[in-house]
């Protein structure tokens, strides 16, 4: 298995770098090729801006237009044309990062924007139809995806009862709008919570529980997101009235609801 693994945390003495070392010499040691991206090692450059188009921006349009003619053409910035190959060779994405004010770090959300152009990741078209592909389909389907964060609050904040909502919901925008959109089949996310504990030192349990999830990657199913194609909606790309029929919210879009409790341990503070 190929994998792309990209690491968004700042500190190079922190929790996520260890465990960004750990997992990808883990990989590595089980015979996956892994490609990585530290991105603020690399300094990456998350602002999208105009100049990633070269002469493309000369054919005016919208940026999603320019940065479409910019990726067809060979125009797009060099930075941009080397993260879509490394993640064009895998099969597996993780993408690893703090969990900050509930999403993921501005570096990281900048990659998305700069990487995840029309003709890429999304706008492709199905050549026999001329349909554009999305929900289960896309320039990214076939590969599948994982996101390992960590978190303050403790796990049972995290669960469906929890304050700050289920893990799966928080993280909807990316599983469902961002992976899923694009083709991509979503694993349930990796939560790490509760680092901020008082007197926590939890490190190495953490980091042998995500070395066994890691070895058994191969082997898990994705969520089950309903896909567009599907026949689960109507031509409003509303589900249909007699699926889950009165239910309502984000949970209806998969075909098992409600979510189950995040994947992390028990052996940590409460």
């Amino acid at each position: 298995m190929q994998t792309h693994w990209i690491h968004a945390h700042p500190a190079a003495d922190s929790l996520n770098a260890r465990l960004f070392k750990a997992g990808t010499q883990h990989l590595c040691g089980l015979g996956h090729h892994v490609i990585t991206s530290d991105l603020y090692d690399m300094n990456w450059n998350p602002i999208f801006r105009q100049d990633d188009f070269g002469r493309a921006r000369a054919q005016g349009g919208t940026v999603t237009e320019q940065s479409h003619h910019a990726f067809l053409t060979g125009e797009i910035a060099a930075d941009i044309r080397v993260e879509q190959e490394k993640l064009a060779a895998a099969d597996l994405l993780i993408i690893q990062f703090p969990l900050w004010w509930y999403g993921m770090p501005a570096i990281l959300k900048g990659w998305f924007d700069r990487v995840f152009v029309k003709g890429f990741a999304f706008g492709v078209k199905d050549p026999a139809t001329g349909r554009t592909l999305k929900y289960g389909e896309g320039g990214l389907a076939g590969k599948r995806a994982l996101i390992i964060t960590t978190a303050g609050d403790r796990a049972s904040s995290f669960e469906a009862r929890g304050i700050n909502g289920d893990i799966e919901s928080l993280l909807f925008p990316i599983l469902h709008g961002t992976f899923w959109y694009t083709g991509m089949a979503p694993l349930r996310p990796h939560l790490i919570p509760a680092v901020d504990a008082p007197g926590w030192e939890g490190a190495s349990g953490v980091e042998s529980e995500l070395l066994t999830r890691l070895a058994g990657l191969p082997d898990e199913e994705p969520i089950p997101y309903r896909a567009m194609r599907s026949g689960d909606y109507d031509a409003a790309r509303k589900l249909k009235p007699e699926i889950l029929p009165g239910q309502t919210g984000i949970g209806v879009h998969t075909r098992t609801a409600p979510h189950p409790a995040p994947t992390t341990s028990p052996n940590r503070p409460q």
